[in-house]
């Protein structure tokens, strides 16, 4: 036993035992993650609940949200009668009933005793809209400018209304930008020469062209409004929702096993290819996703040159000496500052030193309105690249000091000066190190949610860094963020409740995101290590 443990064994293990342990601890909190967010796309049945308490009868329509068992004396200290009820539980049921418009709230809480009677709502319909949730009751008419038509007809008003949808959109987006465009520019020429004929001919013209250009936007808008579809919600009230809010509807209850996962699968598609809505409750993540992307990207672009300079100039060309010590030494606790310091600062030198520098240089005539002097895409890239200068750098610090040092002196003894040696020889070998580097870094910088709150991050974006109008990629323009979309839907959202849900399939689409750029930086450096290999020998 004594000759076991010097040899080390039991801490061989008692390691492997940890490891195995952490990763375990690791796919199941993965695991949990996704199953809570990804099971919210699964079209539930919808249930009729009739109710009876207090001889009052009550009928509700929706979604078993959440079962819980819950005691009986907490009952009776919250003032219910529980006189009546057996068992030292009793579950109390949240259901989703949506139609938050009519009853202020799109959960209602039963207790199990209260139900009389719980069936599978046979015909009930699941509206998704663009604004007040989801709707759950019984399609009964749908009107064409008041006039009857079949419900079957529906499936053809809601593609006709989306084709308008998007004749709309690219309508503001294109023509309506560049008209706004021509304006801001006209208005800056009226403020710098004064007024003239020329302009105001100018002014005359843009102003016509906006006129027909909201002309065809209210015909649009007008086509939208005349279609209706009425429904029968479980009070019996028949509601008119216009076809214009139905962006989707569904029947749960008549679905089959693989047409719910078809539903499944285009809810996801949504979810990660459309713009949020509701204050972020509801709707996708696209340009969350395409800004945490883009970012994540400009900050790679502007850490790794960056850090393998300095690291080369330290390992390479700094004296052993004292000030060299005291520079690793910085470098080693620049990465243990909290974040949110590097958001101070790159908000006070980036955005109001270096971005009101470039505002006066070259952006004097949208004065006192700042283009790059306030907060933005390009200053947040910046803050994390500053953020995570001390991974790359102790990397590739590490990867040239295992270089052998006779391979430099064979170069150098072959005639290759020292700058050759550095960037035929040195640099492709570190390669590798400095690819592990680069994925430290991709894997702290898109997780953090603190420094971008001071520097360019919002809750929501009006427009996409990248679009058509030159320059293209506009680095002064604000950005979502999955990290921080996840914090304003769990923290921030007005419905809480109705909104859990995204947080969990938010968190694990990033944590998706994350794994997806580590493993293509972890294939370039596989193919760096390959590519190199025979230098080494």
């Amino acid at each position: 036993m004594i000759k076991w443990f010097k040899a080390g064994t039991p801490w061989i293990w008692l390691t492997a035992g940890a490891v195995s342990l952490s990763l375990l601890a690791v796919l199941g909190l993965l695991l949990l993650i996704g199953w809570k967010g990804l099971s919210f796309f699964w079209p539930a049945p919808v249930y009729q609940f009739d109710l009876v308490q207090q001889g009052k009868t009550n009928t509700v329509i929706g979604e078993v949200y959440q079962r819980q068992a819950v005691p009986l004396t907490q009952l009776t200290e919250a003032g219910i009668d529980t006189r009546d009820f057996t068992g030292p539980t009793v579950d109390r049921l949240v259901i989703k009933s949506g139609n938050r418009e009519l009853r202020g709230s799109d959960f209602v809480t039963v207790l199990q005793p209260y139900i009389a009677h719980q069936a599978p709502a046979t015909g009930a319909v699941v509206i998704e809209r663009l604004k007040n949730g989801r709707f759950y009751g019984f399609p009964v008419a749908l009107l064409d400018d008041n006039q009857p038509l079949g419900l079957d007809k529906l499936p053809e008003q809601l593609a006709h209304a989306q084709v308008i949808r998007k004749q709309i959109r690219h309508l503001e987006k294109t023509e309506l930008t560049a008209l706004n465009r021509q304006f801001e520019r006209l208005r800056r020429q009226v403020d710098k020469q004064g007024p003239s004929a020329a302009l105001t001919a100018q002014r005359a013209d843009l102003d016509a062209q906006f006129f027909v250009l909201d002309e065809q936007l209210r015909q649009l808008r007008h086509h939208l409004e005349k279609d209706t579809l009425v429904v029968r919600e479980m009070s019996g009230q028949e509601v008119k929702i216009p076809v214009e809010m139905i962006l989707d509807y569904w029947y749960p209850n008549e679905m089959t096993v693989w047409g719910k996962l078809g539903h499944w699968v285009h809810q996801l598609g949504k979810f990660v290819s459309e713009a949020p809505r509701e204050a972020n409750t509801e709707g996708g993540v696209f340009p969350a996703i395409f800004g945490t992307v883009l970012m994540v990207l400009l900050m790679s672009v502007i850490v790794t040159p960056l850090g393998v300079m300095a690291a080369v100039y330290l390992h390479e060309y700094a004296g052993k000496n004292a000030f060299t010590k005291l520079i690793r030494v910085a470098v080693i606790n620049l990465a243990g500052v909290p974040s949110i310091v590097y958001g101070v600062f790159g908000l006070g030198f980036f955005v109001y030193m270096v971005g009101a520098q470039i505002d006066d240089l070259f952006f004097a005539e949208q004065l006192p309105s700042p283009t790059f002097g306030t907060p933005g895409i390009l200053w947040s890239a910046l803050t994390l690249a500053i953020l995570t200068l001390p991974v790359v750098i102790v990397s590739t610090e590490e990867g040239l000091a295992r270089i052998p040092h006779s391979i430099r002196h064979g170069s150098l003894a072959l005639g290759a000066t020292q700058s050759e040696t550095l960037w035929k020889i040195v640099l492709p070998m570190a390669s590798p190190a400095i690819m592990t580097g680069l994925i430290l870094a991709v894997a702290r910088a898109a997780g953090e949610v603190a420094p971008l709150m001071l520097v360019g991050v919002v809750k929501m974006a009006p427009s996409l860094p990248i679009d058509s109008h030159f320059p293209y990629l506009h680095l002064d323009r604000k950005f979502m963020h999955l990290g921080y979309h996840i914090y304003d839907v769990g923290f921030q959202s007005p419905n809480v409740e109705a909104a859990r849900p995204l947080v969990y399939a938010t968190s694990f689409l990033l944590v998706t995101v994350i794994i997806g750029l580590n493993l293509t930086a972890i294939g370039i450096r596989n193919h760096l290590r390959e590519k190199f290999r025979s230098l080494e020998q």
